[in-house]
């Protein structure tokens, strides 16, 4: 997919404080409205220090990509995100951060895969946008940008302070796999129930550093692959076989997220068991998710979530289904054996879920 760059300085000639790589992949934080058209337009990034003139504020080497044609996040794909994971590979020895522009029907989805494509990330990748277009008033656009700009700016001892994949949003950064968009019509689109935020935004940012992963150890790597042989399948009361066949036995099916009840909790009914075992048998992996969005799956507490405990399903614990979904493609792509796909499937990697001690 080609890209326009475009090189902004807001430093010079001093010599700049931090260097950020902005990718603007669409949505409605780079729109601005064409009133010879009536509607709205994606605006030029070579003019964004006009509609964002705090920018000149900061001493950053700023440099857009613009991926062209823009992408609405409904559309977004396996393939946007490889591609996005790519062009932080390339640029990543370059910038201090990253700031990734996109709409916010599917931001938790990419942040969530980009988070598990960027292994041992050691610069924060801020994903953000607006809920109004940039070029109006009341927009909160430029408030979400300079934001996560300076999130991605910031360091502490020479490292930078977040070193994962996040959003920022409202006044909020989140862990990007602990994230879901909750609102439509109000400004603080996310939320993050089973994860405290990273950072509040008020006069100053305060960050949590218990609450930020730890700078890894190892060499920066970024995987290049994604099975997309995944499904979710949610339960419902008067659910039919049908309706189960059609998930678990469609032919390229190898993970499944199964979004069940309360604490994990699925029905005992002869049929849905048998469905089950035989997805397992032939080698789906199912991972159990609660469609609660607090609370977390715990296999085994109640007698409707035994028997998915016996046969072999992998509880979730308190993972989203956008982190999980994504996780099954991550782990899958790997193409490991069927004991190590159901270790990791179950391991923290990335934040996503919290392991309680016994």
């Amino acid at each position: 997919m080609p890209v326009v760059k475009v090189d902004i300085d807001t430093a010079a000639p001093a010599h700049p404080e931090a260097s950020i790589l902005i990718i603007y992949t669409g949505g409605t934080v780079g729109m601005v409205f064409d009133e010879e058209h009536q509607h709205l337009v994606p605006f030029n990034f070579s003019q964004i220090l006009d509609k964002v003139p705090e920018l000149r504020q900061f001493n950053y080497l700023i440099t857009v990509l613009s991926v062209e044609p823009v992408i609405d996040s409904s559309n977004v794909s396996v393939a946007d995100w490889l591609m996005l994971a790519s062009l932080i590979e390339e640029n990543y020895a370059a910038y201090d951060g990253f700031v990734v522009l996109h709409g916010t029907d599917t931001m938790a989805y990419s942040a969530s895969a980009l988070s598990y494509l960027l292994e041992n990330l050691e610069k924060p990748v801020i994903f953000t946008g607006a809920q109004l277009p940039i070029g109006l008033i009341r927009t909160d656009a430029r408030e979400n940008l300079i934001t996560a700009m300076q999130i991605a700016a910031t360091k502490a001892n020479g490292k930078s302070l977040v070193p994962e994949v996040c959003i920022f949003f409202h006044n909020l950064l989140l862990r990007g796999n602990r994230s879901k968009k909750v609102e439509s019509s109000h400004f603080d689109a996310f939320k993050s129930e089973n994860y405290p935020p990273l950072a509040e935004a008020g006069i100053t940012i305060d960050y949590l550093p218990n609450t930020l992963l730890p700078h890894p150890e190892q060499a920066f790597k970024a995987h290049q692959k994604l099975d997309d042989g995944v499904a979710v399948l949610k339960l419902f009361p008067g659910i039919t076989p049908h309706v189960v066949k059609s998930v678990l036995q469609a032919s390229e099916v190898r993970g499944v997220v199964l979004e069940t009840y309360g604490s994990g909790n699925a029905p005992t009914i002869a049929w849905f068991l048998e469905l089950l075992q035989e997805a397992i048998d032939r080698g789906v992996f199912i991972l159990n998710v609660s469609q609660c969005d607090e609370g977390r799956v715990d296999q085994g507490r109640y007698e409707t979530s035994k028997h998915l405990l016996n046969m072999g399903v992998i509880g979730g614990a308190d993972i989203t289904t956008e982190a999980a979904i994504t996780k099954l493609m991550y782990v899958l792509g790997l193409g490991l054996d069927a004991v190590k796909t159901r270790e990791l499937l179950a391991s923290n990697l990335r934040g996503e879920l919290t392991i309680l001690k016994d």
